[in-house]
């Protein structure tokens, strides 16, 4: 008997075919947890080299994030270019002249000599017109002749130093025991003066007793020792210091 292509009714009615069977992942499942944990065992054992470690972990952070921004500090210094303002020294010549105007019209500065040298400016003050003799205690019109001496100073930025002289005769009185200790005296007196005058960079203060005395060979006796007498006030080209 030839079957029927178009199929029985047996065949029409059968159900749909039994679901697979999950009984497979149990085995998969207990594959997985014997894998890591022999993994886990393994790294347990084993002795992790942190340095190679960390070079491994900034290598890979560069190639990974090659565009990371890096954060720049912030300036700590408390001054820069932008901030310090430093005052110019002022051209020698031009301040001879200026000073010239200014000491003419003062009646102590007046007698007062300005010498322009190759690299200084110096202003010779005869100390018989600022201090009593044996003393280093400026006079009224003393401190006021400095402070306008020190009205044009105040407004350069070049470096200022205080030579005191003497000439060879022993002090007198007796607060000083040394011509050396008398010209040092005069000398800080002058600049301390200059610095109330407004001048606001350091000044250096010298003295030299009367070792300058056989510079004055071409004058006369007396005119040498009242030329020894003085301060000079040295002027220098370049800037001083703050």
């Amino acid at each position: 008997m030839t079957p029927d292509p178009m199929g029985t009714d047996d065949d029409l009615h059968a159900g749909p075919p039994p679901p697979p069977s999950k009984a497979w992942m149990v085995t998969f499942t207990d594959l997985v947890s014997l894998m890591l944990t022999f993994f886990v065992m393994l790294f347990a054992m084993s002795s992790v080299k942190v340095d190679r470690w960390e070079t491994m972990i900034d290598a890979l952070s560069q190639t990974l994030n090659p565009s990371r921004v890096k954060t720049v500090a912030a300036a700590t210094a408390k001054y820069n270019i932008a901030t310090v303002f430093r005052k110019r020294a002022i051209n020698l010549d031009y301040l001879a002249a200026v000073l010239d105007e200014t000491m003419s019209a003062d009646a102590v500065l007046a007698r007062s000599e300005i010498m322009r040298l190759e690299d200084r400016l110096v202003v010779a003050l005869p100390t018989d017109l600022l201090f009593e003799p044996g003393l280093a205690v400026l006079s009224p019109r003393a401190r006021t002749a400095l402070f306008n001496l020190g009205g044009v100073l105040r407004n350069i930025g070049n470096q200022i130093g205080v030579n005191g002289h003497t000439d060879p005769l022993a002090p007198d009185g007796d607060q000083f025991t040394s011509n050396w200790e008398l010209s040092l005296a005069r000398a800080v007196a002058v600049g301390n003066a200059l610095r109330r005058s407004g001048y606001t960079e350091d000044v250096i203060a010298y003295g030299f007793s009367d070792s300058r005395f056989g510079q004055l060979a071409d004058l006369s006796e007396a005119e040498q020792r009242a030329m020894a007498r003085r301060v000079d006030v040295i002027i220098l080209g370049t800037v001083g210091d703050s």
